[in-house]
């Protein structure tokens, strides 16, 4: 490599690129867009983030103040009802039980007693039934047909039917059960004997919580044994005769139809539970029925609805962990839920039992999100502006600094194919330009005697320091054109330089490509050398590689040499590998990177043994040693080259080994 000339006279070393040092600062350096987007956008969020926060903070506060006033009003209305439920219950049989027609046994005041049902159950929407059961075993029931459709079904009542009533009479003669079909007005439209005359009043849980019993008592919940619906039981004695017990029967469905009604949000879910944390109401209609089954099956009545409900175990959570009445936050799941407990004070009947309404806070929340993602949207709007304002600045600002780094890394590789940077609006960019400009020429008519890829390996292998040689294995190939004096004799010096340019550069392509360079052009001659400057483990199967495809290029311009009418080039090769002095020598001003030794004496006579042979590549037995399964060799015996006194054992390089 040569050396450049200092201006006072003397000689400057050659020296290698030297990598800038990395300072704490070089860390955060970036384009100027960049810095500059940054700050923009830093001041756009600065201004716009604690508006919206402000507007999320103030929108969820207010939405979740609405919607613990919801919750509030349904969990009063839910529990009036529930406390309206077991006091309507409450009511009829304590009016039932100073009412002297009440007090006498069936078949007597049957009348009366029909129309003093009639009207508590047309009285109470709550009411499923009012019934009586006396100590000889007569029993007297009253169900409301229309409220509850099951009935209709359970007792085939015609459609007319508005209440059914159900006489079950004990005396001497027997058991008898009929049914009588009534209209609103309480006229008979149906009167049915029954083959079932089992039932017996005295047997049942309500006749025996009653009997005996200060006031009225409740029972449950439990599953009607006819309609399959869950209901609650208020059952009392009599006043005059405390062997006669009043009841009435209350739909505990009407607290989860009043929850499933009246829900908070989309998602809400409302539950009733009695005083030992048992779900006894719930406002999903399918759960309901599956609490129904699960009172059927005699199993604990939460149990079915536990999976399909995730809110059901953090409720009962909470009401386990002694939480007051009131609202409360909790998570199910991992989502953040609202809820409001609430409990029911019946006069003694099922005091204990809670009402719950939850729902899940983004349900409130979801309208404030909405109008911050709209401020969020409006603020990215702005930023996006400010960044493309941030970026159209930065460009007019750095467009020619940028372009003329990119000059400059394009000269640093020595790669000229880059367009010159044109005029700036800033002064002193268009000095620096001019500057980068007169290297670029200089560099260019330098690199045009320099092998740029020699210079880039040289390089990035660290071996660009003055008078730098060491010792080591390379694998050298010399090639030669036969009879290239008489070829050029033939034509024009025009016409050979321009054979040998298309020649050389595809020699050139071939030997890069495959991990080697050419160290020189001797005339029609060509020095190529593997491993140095950047080292490759598998140098010399490359350069049996890179020969061989060398050959067939050869061929290949030969076949477009002969249609264009120019002679055909023969080429012969020379192939070795071995230990040679390797590095940049020379004088102090002009220096070559090369390689010196006997290796590449060898591989230079074995190139011209080619002739005595009738050969066109020629390797040496170690090339043979190293490589001799990947590709074939033809042993050609000693022979004697020139300037040595041992032979050299010689192999035609024929072609790649069979697979």
């Amino acid at each position: 490599m040569t050396g450049l000339a200092e201006r006072d006279g003397s000689v400057a070393e050659p020296l290698a690129p030297v990598a800038p040092a990395r300072s704490a600062l070089a860390a955060w350096a970036k384009p100027l867009r960049v810095h500059l987007s940054v700050v923009i956008v830093a001041l756009l969020i600065a201004i716009s983030a604690p508006l919206m926060w402000l507007t999320y903070s103030q929108g969820t506060r207010e939405a979740i103040d609405a919607a613990e006033s919801q919750m509030r009003l349904l969990s009063q209305q839910a529990t009036s009802l529930y406390e309206a439920m077991l006091s309507d219950g409450a009511s009829v049989v304590k009016m039932a039980s100073v009412l002297p027609s009440m007090a006498a046994e069936p078949p007597a005041f049957l009348d009366a007693k029909k129309a003093f049902m009639m009207e508590a159950l047309k009285g109470s929407v709550h009411l499923d039934g009012v019934y009586a059961g006396y100590p000889g075993g007569s029993f007297v029931q009253l169900i409301d047909v229309e409220r509850n459709e099951r009935w209709r079904h359970d007792v085939a009542a015609p459609a007319a039917t508005a209440f059914a009533m159900r006489i079950v009479l004990r005396t001497a003669q027997g058991v008898t059960s009929t049914w009588q079909f009534l209209d609103r007005a309480g006229a008979v439209l149906d009167e049915r004997v029954t083959a079932d005359a089992s039932y017996d009043p005295r047997r049942r849980p309500w006749y025996r919580a009653g009997l005996g019993a200060p006031g009225p008592v409740s029972l449950g919940p439990y599953v009607s044994a006819s309609t399959n619906s869950l209901t609650y039981s208020v059952a009392m004695p009599m006043a005059a005769d405390p062997a006669i017990v009043l009841g009435a029967d209350v739909l505990i469905e009407t607290i989860g139809h009043l929850l499933a009604e009246r829900a908070v949000s989309e998602n809400a879910v409302g539950f009733a539970f009695d005083d030992d944390g048992t779900l006894i109401a719930h406002s999903d209609p399918q759960v309901m029925a599956r609490l129904v089954d699960s009172y059927l099956g005699a199993a604990r009545a939460d149990a079915s609805a536990e999976g399909r409900d995730p809110t059901l175990a953090a409720v009962r959570g909470l009401l386990a962990g002694g939480r007051e009445d009131g609202i409360v936050e909790f998570d199910v799941a991992g989502s953040p839920y609202l809820a409001r407990l609430s409990s029911t004070a019946t006069s003694g009947l099922l005091d204990g039992n809670r009402i719950v309404v939850a729902a899940p806070l983004a349900d409130f929340t979801a309208e404030s999100i909405r109008l911050v993602q709209k401020t969020v949207a409006i603020a990215a709007v702005l930023v996006l502006a400010g960044v493309l304002v941030a970026l159209a600045l930065a460009r007019l600002i750095s467009r020619a600094l940028v372009a003329l780094a990119d000059d400059a890394r394009h000269i640093g590789n020595l790669d000229f194919q880059g367009a010159p940077v044109r005029h700036s609006w800033i002064s002193e960019i268009n000095l620096l330009a001019g500057a980068l400009g007169s290297a670029r020429d200089a560099i260019r008519t330098f690199a045009l005697y320099v092998p740029r890829e020699l210079v880039r390996r040289i390089v990035a292998s660290g071996q660009a320091e003055a008078g730098r040689a060491v010792r080591q294995e390379v694998t050298i190939l010399f090639t030669d054109i036969q009879d290239f004096t008489t070829i050029s004799e033939r034509h024009s010096p025009e016409d050979v330089v321009d054979m040998l340019t298309g020649y050389f550069q595809r020699m050139n392509e071939i030997v890069e490509r495959n991990n080697g360079i050419i160290v020189q052009f001797l005339g029609d001659s060509v020095y190529a050398m593997w491993n140095a400057p950047i080292p490759d483990e598998h140098h010399v199967r490359a350069a049996c590689r890179c020969t061989l495809e060398l050959r067939q290029a050869v061929d290949d311009f030969n076949a477009a040499a002969r249609l264009a009418g120019r002679p055909p080039l023969v080429t012969r090769f020379g192939l070795h590998t071995g230990i040679a002095v390797v590095g940049s020598v020379g004088a102090e001003a002009r220096r070559q990177y090369t390689a010196m030794g006997d290796t590449v004496n060898v591989a230079s006579r074995l190139e011209g043994m080619n002739k005595a042979f009738g050969t066109s590549i020629l390797v040496s037995a170690t090339i043979r040693s190293r490589c001799e399964r990947a590709f074939r060799f033809r042993p050609l015996g000693q022979a004697h080259a020139k300037g040595r006194e041992e032979d050299i054992e010689v192999y035609e390089l024929v072609g790649f080994a069979e697979k």
